[in-house]
């Protein structure tokens, strides 16, 4: 069966689940549709209502799904618990914004006798969702939430790892009062991508994952003739300039890579510093790695987690192999973690040069990569020198410099005197191998819209 809860801690498996056959997904569709043509025209201060009772109830049941993410991924419990909470900002902030967002828009025109434009947003249909197993609900919170207050319908296929979360969705919206049918949980197996994308009642897909799921399903969806939106993997720099608060940027760089074990597209995975401040900023950097202490992600005490599965461990560990093979030097850097469960024993990787193409890969996991940059110039080198293009981080003591270093980085987001994270107000998204489409504000909730222009024109205008 190839969607599995398995504890990371424990490498037990504890539930298993059938993939969905034809039949359901059919079904799913049908349902969906039917229920999309009676929700495109419900109010938004009604979608609103469903919005803000599905907030209301993962505040309320906090725990609940905080130690179903952390059973299934692995996650600290503490994180798990702000995940829960971040997703029930996002559908505050939809409840609160969708109808502004989403309001008619006057277009201005040279010449009134050219008529009266207007550009209005309007639902397209049914959404699938493909999301990963890092966050099992913001990932998924952040596609339905803008989604659902704009009108479409939404099928998920969440990651096999995660068969639980995904179901309690279903649960979670139903106990909101959305309709049945405008959301559900799908089992799909691989096959059911191509047989969704290619259903005319489908609008698009939004995906969450690698850059080589990324590739497929891109594939599909243009063959279809759907729009897609794609949030694929990243390998941030973390830059930090010789005037920066060493001290400061060091504890921040240990928190910013080794979040949830170290697996989030936005971690900082690159450390580029200064030469002026490297030797002050390593031993700091070692010092806090050391004192990360791997554990039970429900012990309150344990601040390293284990990796979401004994697969993603091994996987890391032959991809650190072959980047040594490459000529790339490891350290051990931290305090030896557990035998048992998914846990990684965190690196620092150098020596990545311009010959060694390891530079170029993404570590999911606790590796850090680390650069000496000889100035500003050569940092903004080393940052852009790298498939991908989702975040950063620039650290210093003059927020001009940072901004003009920021500016200087070709990635979708930059956070100055920060790790990069993600809030429900703020948008979000990369370029290069890293994607492309937004999520969340007034981008996401307007990537699966039709945007109509309606001109109201004098009969008599000219031609």
């Amino acid at each position: 069966m190839a969607y599995a809860s398995t504890n990371p801690y424990t490498n037990e498996v504890v539930a298993t689940f059938p993939d969905a056959t034809d039949a359901e997904v059919q079904a799913a569709l049908s349902e969906a549709h039917a229920a999309f043509e009676s929700w495109r025209d419900t109010s938004f201060a009604d979608r609103a209502k469903v919005m803000n009772a599905a907030a209301s109830i993962l505040r309320r049941d906090i725990d609940k799904y905080a130690r179903l993410g952390t059973l299934e991924m692995g996650k600290l419990f503490e994180e798990s618990k702000k995940e829960v909470i971040l997703s029930a900002e996002i559908f505050e902030y939809y409840a609160s914004h969708a109808e502004e967002l989403l309001k008619p828009e006057i277009l201005p025109v040279a010449n009134p006798a050219e008529g009266k434009p207007v550009l209005v947003h309007e639902p397209l249909g049914i959404v699938l969702a493909i999301e990963p197993w890092n966050f099992p609900f913001y990932q998924v919170v952040r596609i339905i939430a803008p989604q659902l207050s704009a009108g479409n319908a939404v099928l998920l296929k969440h990651a096999s790892n995660l068969p639980q979360c995904a179901a309690a969705f279903d649960t979670l919206m139903a106990e909101a009062g959305l309709p049945k049918g405008l959301f559900r949980n799908l089992y799909a197996a691989r096959p059911h991508t191509a047989m969704i994308l290619n259903d005319p009642r489908v609008c698009g897909v939004a995906l969450t994952g690698s850059e080589g799921a990324g590739t497929v399903i891109a594939g599909i969806a243009g063959k279809a003739l759907k729009k897609a939106t794609m949030e694929l993997g990243g390998a941030d720099a973390f830059i930090v300039l010789d005037d920066a608060d060493v001290e400061k940027a060091a504890r921040w760089a240990v928190i910013g890579r080794h979040w949830n074990a170290g697996q989030v597209c936005v971690s900082a995975k690159r450390l580029i510093v200064a030469d002026a401040v490297y030797d002050q900023f390593l031993a700091l950097y070692k010092e806090g790695v050391a004192a990360l202490k791997a554990g039970d992600p429900m012990d309150p005490t344990t601040t390293l987690a284990p990796l979401s599965s004994q697969a993603a461990a091994d996987d890391l560990r032959d991809q650190v192999t072959r980047a040594m093979d490459l000529g790339a030097k490891v350290e051990i850097i931290g305090a030896p973690v557990p035998e048992q469960g998914a846990f990684f024993q965190p690196l620092l990787m150098s020596n990545l040069d311009g010959k060694n193409a390891a530079r170029h890969w993404e570590f999911f996991g606790p590796v850090t990569q680390i650069y000496r940059a000889k100035n500003d110039a050569d940092a903004i080198r080393i940052a852009n020198d790298s498939p991908y293009g989702l975040g950063g981080s620039v650290f210093t003591g003059d927020e001009a410099r940072g901004m003009r270093v920021a500016r200087a980085i070709r990635t979708g987001m930059v956070f100055i005197n920060h790790p990069l994270s993600p809030k429900a107000d703020l948008p979000f998204g990369g370029i290069k191998n890293s994607g492309y489409g937004r999520e969340l504000i007034g981008l996401g909730i307007k990537e699966f819209i039709n945007h109509k222009l309606i001109n109201v024109v004098d009969i008599d205008a000219a031609f």
